[in-house]
């Protein structure tokens, strides 16, 4: 368990991917860059089992904005998209309605 108060300092926005694309050498990431309202960031996501990039496109998802960077294969991954773990793989998760980049998660 932790303490609301660690929660309350995860900060989650809605973005919206603008680009995807794979990674040489890699069977499970894809680089994303997501718009966020604000800014547009890198990210690298293990996804590429369950989503193919072209079907990303557009798409509204939940990212945790706050962690440090972290680099990945050599590329610098500017926050973590939220999914679910499935059989088949992650399940992106994202609001059921259109919102605006920078949205916040609450």
């Amino acid at each position: 368990m932790i303490d609301f108060d660690d929660f309350k300092k995860v900060e989650l926005k809605i973005g919206r991917i603008v680009s995807a694309e794979e990674l040489e050498g890699s069977e499970k990431l894809l680089k994303l860059k997501v718009d966020l309202g604000e800014d547009t960031r890198q990210i690298i996501a293990g996804i590429k089992t369950t989503y193919a990039p072209g079907e990303l496109i557009g798409r509204e998802i939940a990212v945790v904005v706050n962690l440090k960077p972290k680099t990945i294969l050599g590329l610098e991954s500017q926050g973590m998209l939220l999914a679910a773990s499935s059989a088949e793989g992650p399940v992106l998760l994202g609001p059921d309605r259109p919102v605006d980049p920078g949205a916040e998660v609450r």
